[in-house]
């Protein structure tokens, strides 16, 4: 079964998203921030990681740069689904290692076909 960390501060899409992945036969994590997520990640090794930008605690960016610092988690593919639409948050995401930028609002429909394509 493959493995998916969600990590979003935004309740409504993490409900949503557990409920859409499991239904696909994903193993689902959920964090509420980046800090959240990178505890959950020094026990979980998850196929892909979708994951917000602006977060409390730690934001997505700074999250990222940590995952990428760990080796046993290089396998990961994430997905940044932001709000932050700016030519400049789109290129520094890509830019810290991220395989895919979505913008919200977002097609549920379209991100798993997303995510399908990346494993």
């Amino acid at each position: 079964m493959k493995k998916i960390l969600i990590v979003d501060d935004e309740p409504n899409i993490v409900m949503t998203l557990e409920y859409t992945f499991k239904k696909n036969n994903f193993e689902v994590f959920i964090a509420r921030d980046g800090q959240e997520a990178l505890e959950i990640l020094r026990n979980q090794f998850p196929d892909v990681i979708i994951l917000d930008v602006m977060m409390p605690m730690v934001d997505g960016y700074a999250t990222l740069e940590q995952i990428k610092k760990d080796e046993r988690l290089k396998h990961c593919k994430v997905i940044f689904l932001t709000a932050k639409n700016k030519e400049k948050d789109i290129e520094k995401g890509l830019s810290l290692g991220a395989n895919l930028y979505m913008l919200k609002p977002f097609s549920v429909k379209k991100l798993v076909e997303q995510v399908q394509g990346l494993i």
